[in-house]
């Protein structure tokens, strides 16, 4: 079963504004470092936005080379995301998407698609991570969080009907430094399985209240030596963000 084709403008155009307000007063009994990381990421009194719209350049990589991108982004915390991207091979344009919308994912390159179960749990799990970019998200009362050290701290929710955990290093400002989820994925042609995926964040930058990552490495294996040898396959620098 292949996902809606929803267009991104759509999805944007689908979510709708919330009335809560983040107030730090809130998030009180939350572990220091959960606590260090909203205050830093969402400004007093900045609406609780439900959807996020990125664009961003970078590179990455297909097969063993490393490409160039442009690429505009939805994610509506309610229904999915949609990421559309255009890059470079032997000189021609290729244009590519990864979408998880309503539960049903779908990752495509030119004509070549792929969809299913596993590339619909992946999706979720890119939403899981990318969550960084919605700090709104992190906010909802149903989240569990775990303090594992003075600054890291681990979040465990429901994203789009499948469980998530992610984790979060942050220095003592509260910048965020680093992010860790579980994804599922089939690497090297392995059967699909859940492994450690995140990224290093490089820089943040301000839009609409809310301080978000704007420079990551990104990919499989993180946390381990193989992330810079074998897993590391997404660089991105946030261009511009808008919230709804």
């Amino acid at each position: 079963m292949m996902t809606k084709q929803i267009s991104l403008d759509a999805l944007w155009d689908s979510a709708t504004s919330q009335d809560r307000i983040f107030h730090l007063d809130n998030f009180t009994h939350l572990p220091e470092a959960a606590r260090r990381y909203l205050e830093h990421a969402i400004a007093p009194g900045t609406q609780l936005a439900s959807a996020v719209r990125l664009w961003m350049h970078g590179e990455m990589k297909l097969g063993k080379h490393w490409h160039s991108f442009k690429a505009e982004e939805v994610i509506f915390r309610d229904r999915g995301m949609i990421w559309q991207a255009t890059t470079e091979m032997n000189g021609l344009p290729i244009l590519g998407e990864d979408r998880i919308v309503d539960g049903v994912g779908n990752a495509s390159w030119n004509t070549i698609q792929r969809g299913g179960e596993d590339i619909t749990r992946s999706c979720v799990g890119r939403v899981q991570a990318e969550s960084v970019w919605l700090p709104s998200v992190l906010c909802n009362p149903d989240i569990i969080w775990t303090e594992l050290g003075a600054s890291q701290v681990q979040a465990t929710f429901t994203a789009l009907g499948e469980p998530a955990k992610i984790t979060l290093t942050v220095s003592s400002q509260g910048v965020l430094e680093q992010i860790k989820v579980d994804r599922w994925g089939s690497l090297e042609g392995e059967a699909f399985h859940y492994s450690d995926f995140g990224g290093i964040v490089e820089d943040s930058g301000t839009f609409d209240g809310y301080t978000i990552p704007t420079r990551l490495r990104i990919g499989w294996f993180f946390g381990s030596e193989r992330f810079e040898s074998e897993g590391e396959s997404f660089h991105c620098t946030i261009d511009n963000a808008i919230y709804r």
